[in-house]
């Protein structure tokens, strides 16, 4: 084999990605992992003071001990813990280098990226769903003021700041903001916050609401952003507030573009899941894998890292029962 030539290439460096070069390293293949940014990217976009709702354990990949000071872990703690296993299993993976196109090759897949162009035996995608955010597509989104990712919320001290969303990304955001002394209105679709809220999080911002800390409007939407204020569709008709910032929490969907680019089937309804065998997570395309959260398609909150760890073992054993390592 060239240098270049392998037996799996892991499309995707998250932590299910790490979890199936694990694997095919235990198996004696020869892998490469390639992340079109740093290291589990789509943690490192999580909000900076993020609490998992998962313990450490069921974090775990690759049999390495995950260790936390906290009841539920932080995301610090699993950026430094999945950057320990990479560097302590001396995983094979080249970080922002992202895949432009898979194509075949006789029997085999070229991937050409924006460094190199790579053979290989087998594609696992493991792409997970935190690069694509589900816009509002309303007038003035693609202004400044506008975010669909939260990081600190120090940034929005003493501002007006609209979150839009009623999950766990908006809650946060809310929460935190107004801990900092900005002034926050939270746009709410539904009647309610999500049932899906962490536990220790929901009484928390549903009192805040209560009480008026925090203003919210139900069964809401945004029509339009301006520069300086935000017009809000709701119930009573449309309400304008002045603004600073907008932070839409509104999700986030896997890229299925380039599922449907490659060649993998997806399901005509509105789910979009992409076909696969539950058993050995191949596709449609013979010789080419999901795993993580990229199976569910657009039901994203069907699939975590505890229960799609899993993927990375029958994935492996599919391909060892099939073919030898070069």
């Amino acid at each position: 084999m060239s240098a270049l030539t392998y037996d799996v290439i892991i499309i995707g460096g998250g932590p299910i990605g790490l979890a199936c070069g694990l694997e095919a390293q235990k198996a004696g293949l020869k892998y490469l992992i390639l992340e079109k940014g740093c290291l589990v990217n789509s943690l490192y976009n999580y909000p900076a003071n993020m609490t998992f709702f998962s313990t450490s354990e069921r974090l775990e990949i690759g049999e390495v001990p995950f260790v936390s000071n906290n009841a539920k872990p932080t995301r610090s703690e699993a950026l430094e813990y999945y950057r320990r296993v990479a560097a302590h299993k001396h995983l094979t993976i080249k970080l922002f280098e992202e895949v432009l196109n898979v194509s075949p090759q006789n029997e085999r897949y070229e991937i050409t990226t924006t460094k190199h162009t790579y053979l290989t035996d087998h594609i696992i995608i493991a792409s997970g769903f935190y690069d694509i955010p589900q816009k509002l597509n309303v007038k003035g989104e693609d202004l400044p003021k506008v975010t669909h990712y939260y990081k600190d919320p120090h940034f929005y001290a003493f501002q007006k700041v609209l979150v839009v969303g009623a999950n766990n990304s908006a809650v946060d955001a809310a929460l935190e903001t107004w801990r900092k002394g900005a002034e926050v209105t939270m746009v709410i679709r539904k009647d309610e916050i999500g049932k899906r809220v962490k536990y220790w999080a929901k009484p928390d911002i549903e009192n805040r609401i209560k009480e008026g800390s925090i203003k919210a409007f139900f069964n809401a939407e945004i029509a339009e952003i301006r520069p300086h204020e935000v017009v809000i569709k709701t119930p009573d008709g449309l309400q304008t507030v002045e603004n600073d910032w907008v932070i839409s929490m509104t999700g986030y969907q896997p890229n299925l573009a380039f599922l449907r680019k490659v060649g993998i089937n997806l399901s005509a309804d509105e789910i979009m899941k992409p076909e696969y065998n539950d058993d050995t997570m191949e596709t449609n395309l013979k010789n080419v894998y999901l795993a993580g959260v990229i199976c569910g398609g657009m039901d994203t909150h069907s699939l975590f890292i505890e229960n799609s760890r899993v993927h990375a073992e029958k994935i492996i054993q599919k391909i060892m029962q099939t073919s030898q390592p070069a």
